[in-house]
């Protein structure tokens, strides 16, 4: 049994978090997303933290974002299915695509975010999830954000007791989650997962509205 159904059940809250199939689903809601637009002028970076879940639901809020798409990156198989990623098999890892407005947020305030909403110390594990595809990673698009990315892992490195294991790799191919991923938190708050997870990280960062 996958780590975050065994969770809701020992909350007794029904949940959509599990690797099982969905019953009561509409016919596109395990069709892949698609991609985001990235505007001109815009940057886009792409962000491992554990569950895409919790990422996307901190980094929709933040303004100057302008897209946060769930989806998986990082690994060997070809357009992969979330059953496949909770198999731990794939190489990819859970992450969240952002499109942001430089001009309104830095790739530095960024990723100050991303190193405050997990931890970074966890070898492929954030709390009961467990696996490569909750591994912490950052994948960048440009060299300049490999810059940022790597000064981000020091300076958070030298607050932390235990080192950082944060990957920094260059961005590959961004295979979007199905449909029923996306927004997944603030269409599903009662979930228990969320409850259990979601929401506290969410109230730690002050961005649950």
């Amino acid at each position: 049994m996958k780590r975050r159904h065994l969770l809701a059940l020992l909350l007794f809250i029904p949940t959509l978090a599990s690797c099982e199939p969905e019953k009561a689903m509409p016919a596109d809601a395990k069709l892949p997303a698609a991609a985001p637009k990235v505007p001109e002028g815009s940057d886009v970076i792409t962000l491992g933290a554990g569950c895409f879940w919790c990422i996307e639901a901190a980094y929709r809020q933040l303004d100057g974002v302008q897209a946060a798409v769930s989806g998986y990156m990082g690994g060997t198989v070809a357009s992969p299915t979330y059953e496949q990623i909770c198999e731990g098999t794939t190489g990819h890892a859970e992450v969240v695509q952002v499109v942001y407005d430089p001009k309104k947020i830095t790739t530095e305030k960024l990723l100050t975010w991303f190193f405050d909403l997990h931890d970074p110390t966890t070898l492929n594990r954030q709390g009961a999830d467990v696996g490569t595809q909750y591994r912490s990673a950052i994948f960048y698009h440009t060299d300049a954000q490999k810059a940022v990315a790597e000064a981000a892992k020091k300076a958070a490195g030298d607050k932390l007791e235990d080192p950082v294991v944060t990957e920094i790799t260059k961005a590959v191919t961004f295979y979007p989650a199905e449909n029923y991923h996306q927004d997944f938190y603030f269409q599903n708050k009662s979930n228990g997962y969320c409850r259990a997870v979601v929401q506290p990280k969410l109230k730690k960062l002050k961005l649950d509205h």
